[in-house]
């Protein structure tokens, strides 16, 4: 019994939390309550690819000892019985009915109960993991309905005081609750309806929990459903050198578009912007708010902003000054606008490196000297990697073995995304079991094997699960939601990535 292996995949999750937030986020720009509820968000999230094989090991060994404990039983049993028959004390028929139901008894106790039962490395204290999937669930609960909409909404709100970005939040989660309201007053009516069934705090608080239930699992069927099937489609293309030029060919026409509409609404933004800043002089009560929407402005344009110092400017007319509310709205503008805008320039460097290194690959598959010659893109090898990594091995990595890695890969993932379905489907069959998962771990079930079985679920659960967060991180909902690396996520869509991970575990 030791808790080593649980704090290690403990702490490693804690890294690969933090190197997610790292990639996607920008913790100098985003407020700090932002970052630590997405963290922990998709810290409880990934934690279940780690902490549920551990709980199934545990629960095998536990049955390991029912079924010691029932062989105790059964043999003291035996044991009174002979006692009793050698003394004389019962009749013939008693002693065949007694011994008849023993010897069922121990034919239901397993086989692999015969052998001697021995702990898990991983094997915890039994109320420890208990106790950690409480905090886990009602603390994801707590994120996924309460704390993380209010913060979506308030992160992208334009009020600019506390109360006002609270009210905004509540007015637009109002939907999302109702949702919420909805399954569990249906769920509340159905068993009102009951007539043997009486509701007390204990049943609202079932409903409650079965409400949320269907949602994340209604959602989990479309995320995974989606990511099974694409998954290994993608790393299939992604081995057809052709295929992936002609389609980053379309993707950088595509984003050209959206890269102009991004520029030209910037540029309507900002110009209403330098209208507002100019009507509002340096002594009006509203200039506090204008310095606000200018924080959320390019730097170049905020330094090209010359205040007008004219003390003897009419602050009452409303055709030179905007209000608090026309001020408000703005400054929503702005956020959504610079947000698109530094997105589309990120995705656009990316798909050009891209499209570049693709085309260098193209280039020199007909070099007959088998040495990797980088024509439109400029990379650079540095340091020991230039020592085994050199041209002549880039050359046959990038052109001859990385299409067939690539190929053997998506088989894999291809016969994992077959094992899914099919065990899903068959699932709650008992007997034949016909799940593969299953079978696999029950075969290592009957020699104690809890290192096989633990390497087995981490294994299963971790393709569960990639295959639903690359669905979250491919979400693309009106331009509105987007997850884009190299720290161009905004707050907004930051957040909304951590209720769909907390949501469904």
């Amino acid at each position: 019994m030791s808790a080593g292996p649980l704090t290690v995949e403990i702490i490693c999750t804690c890294i690969l939390a933090l190197l997610l937030i790292h990639r996607y986020g920008d913790w100098r720009k985003q407020h700090v309550l932002v970052t630590l509820a997405t963290f922990v968000a998709w810290y409880f999230s990934l934690m279940i690819i780690f902490i549920i094989p551990l709980d199934v090991s545990s629960t095998f060994y536990r049955q390991c000892l029912q079924n010691q404990k029932s062989i105790s039983t059964t043999t003291a049993a035996y044991q009174n019985v002979s006692v009793t028959t050698a003394a004389g004390n019962i009749s013939s028929t008693s002693l065949q009915s007694g011994t008849e139901k023993l010897t069922t008894t121990a034919r239901r106790v397993t086989p692999e109960a015969v052998v001697g039962c021995e702990p898990p490395v991983s094997h915890v204290p039994d109320y420890v993991l208990p106790a950690l999937w409480h905090v886990v669930y009602w603390t994801s609960q707590a994120l996924t309905w309460l704390i993380l909409p209010l913060m979506q909404s308030y992160s992208n709100a334009g009020d600019f005081s506390v109360a006002g970005k609270c009210k905004s939040a509540l007015i637009e989660n109002a939907i999302y609750y109702g949702t919420y309201l909805l399954i569990f007053g249906v769920c509340l009516i159905y068993v009102a309806a009951r007539p043997n069934l009486h509701i007390d705090g204990d049943k609202i608080k079932v409903i409650g929990v079965t409400a949320s239930n269907t949602w994340g699992l209604f959602l989990l069927v479309l995320l995974l459903g989606y990511g099974l099937v694409e998954v290994p489609r993608t790393v299939w293309n992604s081995s057809k050198r052709g295929h992936m030029l002609s389609r980053t060919q379309f993707k950088i026409a595509k984003l050209s578009t959206e890269k102009s509409e991004a520029e030209e609404a910037l540029e309507d933004v900002l110009e209403e912007i330098k209208r507002a800043s100019e009507s509002i002089r340096y002594n009006h009560y509203l200039r506090r708010h204008v310095d606000t929407i200018l924080l959320k402005c390019p730097e170049n344009f905020r330094k090209s902003i010359q205040r007008n110092v004219d003390d003897y400017e009419d602050y009452d007319s409303p055709m030179d000054s905007p209000t608090e509310r026309t001020l408000v709205r703005l400054h929503k503008r702005v956020i959504r606008a610079s947000q698109i805008y530094q997105r589309t320039q990120c995705q656009w460097n990316m798909l050009m490196e891209k499209v570049f290194a693709l085309e260098d690959v193209a280039n020199n598959e007909s070099n007959p000297e088998r040495i990797f010659k980088h024509y439109s893109s400029s990379v650079s090898v540095t340091g020991l990697s230039k020592h085994f990594y050199n041209p002549k091995v880039e050359w046959y990595w990038k052109c001859l073995f990385q299409p067939w890695v690539m190929k053997i890969v998506a088989i894999c993932l291809a016969v994992m995304s077959f094992m899914v379905v099919w065990s899903e489907c068959l699932f709650f069959i008992k007997k034949p079991v016909l799940s593969l998962f299953a079978v696999s771990i029950n075969l290592a079930n009957q020699n104690h094997d809890y290192v096989y079985i633990e390497l087995t679920s981490i294994l299963t659960i971790g393709f569960l699960c990639f295959c639903a967060y690359y669905t979250v991180f491919q979400i693309r909902i009106l331009n509105y939601y987007y997850i884009a690396p190299h720290h161009q996520t905004n707050e907004y869509s930051l957040i909304f990535t951590g209720i769909l991970w907390v949501i469904w575990m």
